[in-house]
């Protein structure tokens, strides 16, 4: 990989994690456009631990005060009605599903999941799922002629159902394509969360899952030594510095707007390489990764 790939796809990786678009659908599309090799899921967990560094920044006053009420409540039983404390555990039990799933499916993961035919139809497929989570959304926060706007679930309200149905949504973006935030943040709507919250836990829910992949990946890696060490440093920290841009402006966002660009720019960029595969421009699988 030279350095030129390493800040193109570090510069991808960042602005594309926190959006409900894939990011490792990105990583894996600009290099097919580009004719590079595919960075390959050690590169993408790699790099993921640049922008989940900017979780860990962004959210520390929150990620701070749930550890502190997590851990008093390890010893104090008084202290597990705490909010915070609760979240603690919700973000252990929602990282469950993709722990488990991560580790069963790996060679698939790294495999057959990266068929940019399988891309393809996640774009379109969760992007059509996100549209119908973002209209009853905005049917409730809106209301209409015969109906008063519906009030919906905050944070306070998540429980280990909800958490768990949650960490079923992030085990899905293990497929490429998909989105962890699309899925979590859909999940949560259609489960009545209110847009901020959703996207709040789904943020917090990455924390665990995302770092321990990256160490992972990171622990392999190290043993393999395949890995171009400076490029792929130099994009881990470009992911650090535009993924914490994205997720401020992202926040914001989502208070007020539609995700509606975001599906039907998913929908329209999977039909385009649905047809680049067919008409033999693309070819579906990746180059082998290079180092």
């Amino acid at each position: 990989m030279s350095w030129f790939e390493s800040l193109v796809l570090g510069l991808v990786q960042g602005l594309t994690e926190f959006l409900p678009v894939s990011s490792s659908a990105h990583l894996r599309l600009t290099a097919a456009f580009s004719g590079w090799h595919d960075p390959g899921a050690a590169f993408t967990a790699i790099t993921q631990i640049g922008t989940e560094a900017a979780v860990l920044i962004y959210f520390r006053k929150d990620i701070g005060r749930i550890i502190a009420a997590w851990s008093r409540s390890l010893v104090d039983k008084g202290k597990r009605e705490d909010h915070d404390a609760k979240m603690g555990w919700l973000v252990i039990v929602g990282s469950i599903p993709i722990g488990v799933l991560g580790v069963t499916l790996k060679d698939q993961i790294e495999g057959p999941f990266r068929d940019l035919r399988v891309t393809a139809t996640m774009l379109v497929v969760v992007g059509i799922v996100i549209g119908i989570a973002d209209r009853l959304a905005a049917r409730d926060e809106k209301g209409g002629r015969h109906r008063a706007p519906k009030q919906r679930k905050t944070l306070e309200h998540l429980g280990i159902k909800d958490g768990l149905i949650y960490g079923l949504c992030q085990a899905c973006a293990l497929i490429p394509g998909v989105s962890r935030s699309g899925a979590t943040i859909s999940g949560g709507l259609f489960m009545g969360y209110r847009r901020e919250a959703a996207a709040r836990y789904s943020f917090l829910l990455a924390i665990p899952a995302v770092l321990a992949s990256g160490v992972f990946e990171l622990k392999d890696a190290m043993e393999s030594g395949h890995v171009a060490w400076g490029p792929t440093l130099l994009a881990t920290v470009i992911a650090f510095a535009s993924g914490y841009a994205v997720i401020a402006w992202f926040m914001k966002y989502i208070s007020t707007k539609s995700f509606m660009p975001f599906v039907w720019y998913r929908v329209a960029l999977g039909i385009v390489i649905i047809a680049l595969v067919a008409t033999g421009v693309l070819s579906p699988h990746a180059a082998e990764s290079a180092g």
